[in-house]
């Protein structure tokens, strides 16, 4: 199920979501250097926010609905709910740990 997201409520969410990044909570969750959904590791530049509850299906940029994923699986993600991401996963088992040029030593 997909909700119809206005342009204002777009842009409400995405300056609630620059002001998470800059909170302490987030600074902490980026501190782990863990992705939530590969385990692979990441740092402060290539962390990303992605969203539980995707915006486009009715989420909130709040600190419940956001984790730490790397570019990859974010980007792969997409819009899809965390079962649906496993499960999609499971089956498919493309997309593995990022990583980063220090880890190619």
């Amino acid at each position: 199920m997909y909700f119809e997201i206005s342009e204002s409520d777009l842009k409400r969410e995405k300056e609630a979501a620059r002001a998470l990044r800059k909170s302490r909570w987030w600074q902490n969750k980026i501190a782990s250097g863990v992705c939530y959904y590969c385990n692979g590791p990441v740092t402060a530049k290539t962390a990303t926010m992605d969203h539980i509850l995707p915006v486009s299906r009715g989420g909130r940029s709040v600190a419940g609905n956001v984790v730490v994923a790397c570019k990859p699986c974010n980007t792969a993600k997409k819009d899809q709910l965390t079962s649906e991401w496993e499960e999609f996963l499971e089956k498919s088992r493309t997309v593995t740990p990022n990583t980063t040029s220090s880890d190619k030593t």
